[in-house]
């Protein structure tokens, strides 16, 4: 399997990894391309674009609302590929699309698959596709369009069933921290910190990164110190929805990275 751009970041730099997702479409339809290269500009190292679906069940309020604001703005599928298409001009970090299913299917998921690589994405990250329906239909088709196909593992998830998911997902693997749906937290938990403990301890083959509830300095120093990095949605998506972003974007994440002291 040939590296793209996911791979070779992990190659790179191995810690202190941060991705930022952001629902495409939101907070206007067009402001998906600016926000990845402000993204970009001010050290983000992966962008995770959220494909917006009318019932994001996994989701708390904020990324809810979002996906129902860029809906009503007109966000489709085709039209986020166009976007990343017009993100891969300016924008050279690697870039991930993720959401539900149900769009997908409607576009159709070989469609789906050669499209969104074509349009110059790195990777997907489709919660609700059940891994073995992907390891028997369609893991030869995103090996064929040179596309990462990134699952999921939770607290919940034993350690066979954790390492089974290893070994199907390709790019890295994605640590929900936390049970429940996504959302800002003020404070990064015991539980959180036992379960990204036990990962680190797996030596799966997959860099990890984790998500739900990472939202500051602290909780994202307490994440690097067991995985490869870590994932910040709603926080961002807040800040988003305040508008006048252009010089926002920087200071949110210079307040991520301050006094950044992840190791492993």
């Amino acid at each position: 399997m040939d590296m793209n751009r996911i791979d070779e970041l992990f190659w790179q730099k191995k810690n202190n990894i941060l991705s930022v997702f952001y629902t495409a479409g939101y907070p206007d339809l067009n402001d998906t391309i600016a926000i990845a290269r402000h993204l970009q500009a001010a050290g983000v190292d992966m962008i995770e674009l959220g494909i917006p679906f009318s019932d994001p069940i996994a989701d708390g309020p904020v990324i809810q609302h979002s996906n129902v604001r860029a809906i009503s703005n007109g966000m489709n599928v085709k039209t986020l590929l166009d976007q990343v298409r017009a993100i891969r001009q300016e924008v050279a970090i690697p870039v991930v699309l993720m959401g539900y299913l149900n769009p997908v299917l409607q576009y159709g998921l070989e469609k789906f698959f050669f499209d969104t690589a074509a349009a110059g994405a790195d990777g997907v990250i489709l919660p609700d596709l059940p891994v073995h329906e992907y390891a028997d239909k369609y893991k030869g088709l995103a090996q064929q369009a040179g596309l990462r196909v990134i699952f999921l593992v939770a607290p919940t998830t034993s350690d066979e069933r954790i390492r089974e998911i290893d070994e199907t997902s390709t790019g890295f693997l994605y640590a929900v921290s936390l049970s429940g749906v996504t959302g800002a937290r003020k404070q990064f938990s015991e539980e959180q910190e036992k379960f990204l403990d036990r990962l680190s301890r797996l030596k799966l083959k997959n860099p990890v990164l984790a998500g739900f509830g990472i939202s500051n300095a602290e909780s994202y120093q307490r994440v690097c110190r067991y995985v490869n990095g870590a994932i910040v949605g709603s926080a961002f998506i807040e800040l988003l929805g305040k508008g006048g972003f252009d010089g926002e974007i920087k200071r949110f994440i210079e307040m991520l990275k301050e006094d950044q002291a992840c190791v492993q």
